[in-house]
């Protein structure tokens, strides 16, 4: 499955390649006798034009962050120079790994300061486990802010920071265009027996940038058994699967699902969320949960197939992805994730990206579990 969704290419919101893997997602879905329905919303999409820094003779390219300002084709002009000083064209450092970590309190109040600079301009570092171009997500795409910020590859950090304490002319380019587009959130609901009892959520995000194997393949292999397991048992409650566009981009597919579905948060027993890098080799996971009744069913569920739980987030700390949204509106959620060297990187391809082994484990382990919830007959909110 992950090397067919790797092979289609970049997985951005809108795309051509995002919409086409809905399409072969839900084909998926009808491979496994449930029926899947596509479900649009509407976006302002971004199309990059032109991206670089020109700085003594030199044209380093980059890609725009998609949720602060643009310049046009002439750019904007000036002395590059560290982030916060006089300097027209400011240069700042980042690793977007760190945000997907607790206590990323630092990486946040660094970016923030991007957004609140008067620069005309910034230059955005981007590091990663090796040199390279390591993508920011954009969480205020539906209200941008902040000066048109062009991130580049760590390997020309070094060369960056010495013109910028030079003070070195530069012209910096973060041209796009916009485009009203359309894209799909995948979605599919499995009847039970029994439509008093609580119904259960399984939720994973698909869209992200460039191929994104291991970072979204790992939680839609995992979405994917969880629905077969589901499918071929006898769940006593609804269950409720959707696979969202829309998450590199602030979230706008959990936003659009949950637009007629607002009772649906607390209605649910319990949402199951499947987030970043699930099967990533050499990586330790992470648990985000609401309570600990659904911590401890995860890390049972984990247990039997192997699986130690490395860390456990703080409760009541807000969660990653989607699973904020769920948190934020009082819904009860778990949420698994784990680590990378090649987040929101080019590099994030099958097979390199993925460790098969492991991910099999993953998704059995939460297939299983998955279908314990969906059999329980208690009237209560499950888990308990």
């Amino acid at each position: 499955m992950i090397q067919a969704y790797d092979a289609q290419g970049n997985h951005r919101t809108a795309t051509e390649g995002d919409n086409a893997s809905a399409e072969w997602l839900a084909a998926q879905l009808h491979g496994l006798g449930v029926e899947p329905s596509l479900e649009p919303f509407q976006l302002d999409r971004v199309d990059p034009q032109l991206g670089y820094v020109r700085i003594a003779g030199r044209r380093i390219d980059g890609v725009p962050t998609f949720d602060a300002g643009f310049t046009g084709t002439e750019g904007a002009h000036g002395r590059l120079g560290p982030l916060g000083s006089d300097a027209e064209i400011g240069l700042a450092e980042t690793e977007p790994s760190k945000l997907m970590e607790p206590g990323s309190e630092r990486q946040r109040a660094l970016l923030s300061n991007v957004r609140q600079s008067q620069h005309k301009a910034i230059v955005l570092i981007t590091h990663g486990s090796t040199p390279g171009l390591f993508l920011l997500n954009a969480p205020s795409f539906k209200k941008p802010f902040g000066p048109p910020t062009l991130q580049v590859s760590g390997a020309e950090g070094e060369w960056l920071k010495a013109h910028a304490q030079g003070r070195t002319e530069a012209t910096v380019v973060v041209h796009v265009g916009r485009a009203g587009a359309r894209a799909f959130n995948v979605t599919a609901r499995v009847v039970g027996s029994r439509s008093d009892l609580p119904p259960l959520v399984v939720m994973t995000p698909r869209s992200g940038w460039w191929q994104c194997a291991s970072e979204r393949g790992g939680g839609l292999a995992c979405w994917l058994e969880a629905i077969r397991a589901v499918a071929n048992g006898k769940p006593s409650r609804d269950c409720f699967f959707v696979a969202l566009s829309g998450h590199e981009l602030g979230g706008l597919g959990i936003d659009a699902y949950m637009e007629h579905r607002r009772d649906l948060i607390k209605r649910a027993c319990a949402w199951i969320h499947f987030g970043a890098n699930i099967g990533a080799p050499r990586q330790q996971n992470l648990l985000q949960a609401s309570d600990d009744a659904l911590e401890q069913w995860a890390v049972t569920a984990m247990e039997r197939e192997g699986l130690a739980v490395n860390r456990k987030a703080e409760r009541g700390s807000t969660p990653f992805g989607e699973a904020g949204t769920i948190q934020r509106m009082g819904g009860r959620y778990i949420a698994l994730i784990c680590g990378s060297d090649v987040f929101h990187n080019p590099a994030d391809r099958w097979p390199e990206a993925v460790d098969v082994t492991i991910l099999a484990r993953y998704a059995a382990a939460f297939a299983n579990g998955v279908l314990e919830l969906a059999i329980q007959s208690g009237a209560g909110r499950g888990g308990r």
